[in-house]
């Protein structure tokens, strides 16, 4: 679905974080995206959107587990770019999509979903899908907030 398409009657942002927080513990396991059986950040973000339109709008190339890894470049940005609608960092609102650089000169890596004030939900190695604080440490790496077409108040 680019973001032409969006459809008019979307969800809600409090429908999409009681849908993320439904993740809420599926284990980490890179590149999947199975609710309560195994998900990455890209897993949750991608299980979403199953969730919202009953489809991904792309296939999914393989991808490198660290976060350092410049051999993708900025593959998840582009992505990102090609299918949610920017939305402002300086208002950040739930159900926005956050995606953060994890090193300061190397690609956008990873994404999270806001779920309410000061809070998102993402996944990471070594834990499961977690609501954690958006600390300045992750406000520091963040580069671009968005949200999923057609979500309405």
């Amino acid at each position: 679905m680019s973001q032409s398409s969006a459809p008019s009657n979307g969800p809600t942002r409090a429908q999409i974080v009681a849908m993320a927080r439904d993740w809420l513990g599926t284990p980490y396991q890179h590149q999947a995206s199975v609710k309560r059986q195994g998900a990455d950040c890209l897993g949750l973000v991608r299980g979403l959107w199953r969730e919202l339109y009953g489809y991904e709008p792309e296939a999914v190339p393989a991808y490198a587990t660290d976060w350092q890894s410049a051999r993708e470049g900025n593959l998840l940005q582009m992505a990102v770019s090609r299918h949610l609608v920017p939305a402002p960092a300086s208002n950040m609102q739930p159900a926005n999509v956050l995606l953060f650089r994890m090193q300061t000169t190397g690609p956008a890596r990873h994404l999270g979903l806001i779920s309410d004030q000061g809070r998102f939900i993402h996944a990471y190695a070594g834990r499961c899908v977690t609501e954690s604080w958006l600390s300045r440490w992750w406000l520091a790496r963040l580069v671009s907030t968005h949200d999923f077409p057609g979500v309405t108040s």
